[in-house]
């Protein structure tokens, strides 16, 4: 599929899908999160792809949220109609099956910071900033940030931060634990390039199932999260990866993964 609003490439086993609007800040209209949407899909689609990386075009923005200027002129059922499409946008961010990782440039504000938040882990530049300052405009972040930010930094501070609105810097992200990675903006391509080669390297059903496990298990107790953890393990050991896994450590080479 051709796309306008998003960019998708593939580097060996690695996606990199792009907001493709710098000229707007990379700001979330109807047609991207189309196109987000599909590009998802096609992704999970892919065996060929083992884990992607959500980024940005543009050194100002990863996505400052919805764009405003096309919602200005929106009737009220016709706003509707894009917020159920824009959840379902960052539901499929959230819940994207394979490893996703955020390569943060720029602001990340609203709803980019909530697909950032999505994502499994991110990666900031020096110059990127978070936010989540819908309170301002007499709404609520519903991208999922009441829910993910508490959960990565803590109720308390997540309060905090919806409640003023307030902006952060990559470097105060990084000392609250939402962010991984603070690297000068021409090493953030390359630094989470590098944390992709190292996760692609290994079993692709695997990180899958490691994935279901964290994000399901977490909220459980810890016997049915053991439970969970043992359900996964068995999908995994069933697998002609998981053969080949055992094969190449025997033999002392690298295994070959075919996602089967």
């Amino acid at each position: 599929m051709n796309y306008e609003t998003i960019k998708l490439a593939r580097q060996g086993h690695i996606a990199v899908l792009s907001f493709n609007r710098p000229e707007a800040m990379n700001a979330l209209s109807t047609q991207m999160a189309r196109e987000l949407l599909a590009a998802l899909e096609e992704l999970e689609q892919d065996d060929d792809v083992f884990a992607a990386v959500l980024t940005a075009e543009g050194d100002r923005a990863f996505c400052v949220g919805a764009d405003l200027k096309e919602r200005k002129n929106m009737s009220k059922e016709e706003m509707k109609k894009q917020r159920a499409l824009f959840v379902r946008a960052f539901s499929a961010v959230a819940m994207f099956p394979k490893p996703l990782v955020a390569a943060v440039n720029g602001f990340a504000l609203g709803g980019g910071c909530e697909f950032a938040l999505g994502c499994d882990f991110i990666v900031a530049s020096e110059n990127a900033s978070f936010g989540l300052p819908e309170v301002g405009l007499a709404i609520i972040p519903g991208g999922g940030g009441t829910q993910l930010l508490p959960r990565i930094i803590g109720r308390n501070k997540a309060k905090e931060l919806i409640f003023t609105g307030r902006r952060i810097s990559a470097a105060e992200a990084y000392r609250l634990g939402l962010v991984n990675y603070v690297v000068p903006p021409a090493e953030l391509m390359p630094k989470t390039m590098e944390i992709m080669a190292e996760i692609v390297k290994n079993g692709p059903i695997a990180l899958r199932q490691a994935k279901r496990a964290i994000n399901l298990g977490v909220e459980l107790d810890l016997n049915t999260a053991f439970a969970l953890e043992a359900e996964c393990y068995n999908v995994c050991l069933a697998t002609e990866d998981r053969d080949e896994g055992l094969r190449a450590f025997n033999e002392k080479r690298k295994p070959v993964y075919k996602n089967r």
